[in-house]
């Protein structure tokens, strides 16, 4: 712990942001550096709660008190061994993750938590200034090579705990730069590529080696594959997007959200996209249907590209500001929360479902059609019922579908594959992460379906072990998640 009464004397505070008038012209950062002596006092709250549960918030069992006081006691150098023991990503995490150890911290039960998610960022931010994170390439190799297919956090951690081990690692990934989601799907403002380009270029001095266009199943046989490598670790993502089956949905102007947050990241590496190709929102009335962080991240994008207005639509009813009796500490808060995209603008609404698209003589959509819904259980099961008298007509020139995904693409490499699938789409594993076929584990999005950053590293790092293991007959890499 650092101080002892920290959490009585200091309050909890926001990680510092950018002001809204000045982030919205550019594409850099919402964050500010955190000030050192504030970020002190911040770790200072981690209170001697004698069972962290933050440990058990975080899929990664991050060392959270271990490092707040190391914090706190001005020693970052020892704070980052902490943090990486644990995580191999934490610039990733500490920009993406929306910190459950937060939610589970014992200092939550009646006040706010620690703000655990902003000492992370600063903790590595630090180490690299200081120069303190280098590349640590094996000292031995032990002649065998692995594949890993997907370039994802899944895919990236599950390359780095195998390069560790002394394997030969070749990471596959089909699109023609590293970073799957890191790269195309999540926005600048929230992670400057710059900060992955920092991580791939140290795997790649570790001896990592890359492979882009890479489309196994398609460019690349399988039997390739499966000749050349001694295992397999399947990272590919859970990939097919929600659709809405509803009147009008063939209308162009409506797109699912990866597609047009794709097309503004790559337009933010510097691809020269032509316009007839590329969706933007500026002079338009654009509406979200997802109330997720997909959907925060598609109306950060069209604040920046200039829309006329933004809609937030979310099928479920507004969370309560505080924990409702039914979602007790540590369980996950679901309450009222306010991204720095929301603090921009746009409008939310809740509980409301989607009925129809309209559109003019072009084929163009020009309207949303809604109504507000309430919950009811039938047959015992929850369904959304549309409300009479509460229909509205929303006008949209631009519709993006962010209600998230239903698996992974199942054809091509995973049906030559032969890999069992589970009933709920998604790759089946067994305890010790491989698939129903010997030597090929699966890990992140492809086997849990659509999660987390923070779960997907922490399932890329068990996979590993359990194909380190399978390869060696044991292994010191750390216990994988159960």
């Amino acid at each position: 712990m650092g101080k002892a009464t920290g959490f009585i004397e200091i309050q909890r505070k926001k990680h510092p942001t950018r002001p809204v008038a000045e982030r919205l012209r550019d594409w850099r950062e919402v964050y500010l550096p955190y000030p050192e002596p504030a970020l002190k006092d911040q770790a200072a709250r981690c209170m001697d709660c004698g069972i962290p549960f933050c440990h058990n918030g975080c899929p990664l069992g991050n060392l959270i008190p271990d490092w707040n006081d190391l914090v706190y006691r001005d020693r970052w150098r020892a704070a980052i061994d902490r943090l990486h023991a644990t995580n191999n990503f934490p610039e990733f995490t500490g920009r993406l993750c929306p910190a459950p150890c937060e939610g589970a911290c014992v200092l939550g039960i009646n006040n706010d938590p620690v703000t655990i998610k902003a000492v992370e960022v600063s903790i590595i931010d630090r180490a690299f200034e200081e120069g303190w994170v280098t590349a640590q390439p094996p000292e031995t190799r032990t002649g065998r090579r692995i594949a890993v297919v997907g370039s994802g956090p899944a895919g990236l951690a599950a390359a780095a705990q195998l390069n560790r081990a002394g394997h030969t690692v070749t990471v596959f990934e089909r699109d023609d730069r590293i970073g799957g989601l890191l790269r195309y799907g999540i926005p600048e403002f929230k992670l400057e590529k710059r900060f992955l380009d920092r991580r791939l270029n140290l795997m790649a001095q570790e001896g990592v080696v890359f492979q882009v266009n890479a489309n196994i199943g398609v460019n690349i046989p399988v039997e390739e594959l499966r000749a050349q490598f001694d295992a397999i670790v399947l990272a590919g993502g859970s990939t097919r997007p929600r659709d809405l089956p509803v009147p009008g949905r063939e209308l162009s102007g409506i797109h699912f959200a990866m597609e047009y947050l794709t097309l503004q990241n790559r337009r933010s590496e510097g691809e020269d996209i032509r316009d007839d190709r590329f969706i933007t929102a500026r002079n338009r009335h654009v509406i979200i249907i997802g109330g997720g962080d997909t959907g925060a991240d598609c109306l950060g994008t069209a604040h920046r590209q200039g829309a006329a207005s933004v809609r937030q639509l979310e099928l479920l009813p507004q969370p309560p500001d505080s924990r409702p009796d039914g979602n007790p500490w540590p369980l996950w808060p679901i309450v009222f929360r306010v991204s720095p995209a929301h603090e921009e603008g746009g409008e939310r609404l809740y509980a409301i479902a989607t009925q129809k698209f309209t559109g003019d003589q072009r084929g163009r959509v020009t309207a949303l059609h809604a109504a507000q819904v309430e919950m009811v259980t039938s047959n015992g099961r929850l369904e959304f019922r549309a409300m009479p008298g509460t229909e509205v007509e929303m006008p949209a020139d631009l519709v993006l579908l962010a209600m998230g995904f239903v698996g992974p693409e199942t054809s091509g490499m995973l049906a030559k594959l032969g890999v069992k699938m589970t009933d709920r789409g998604t790759v089946w594993r067994d305890e010790r992460w491989m698939t129903s076929v010997p030597g090929v584990f699966a890990a992140g999005d492809m086997q849990r379906g659509q999660s987390l950053i923070v779960w997907a590293i922490a399932e890329g790092r068990s996979a590993a072990r359990g194909a380190d293991e399978y390869l060696m007959g044991r292994s010191s890499l750390p216990a994988p998640l159960p």
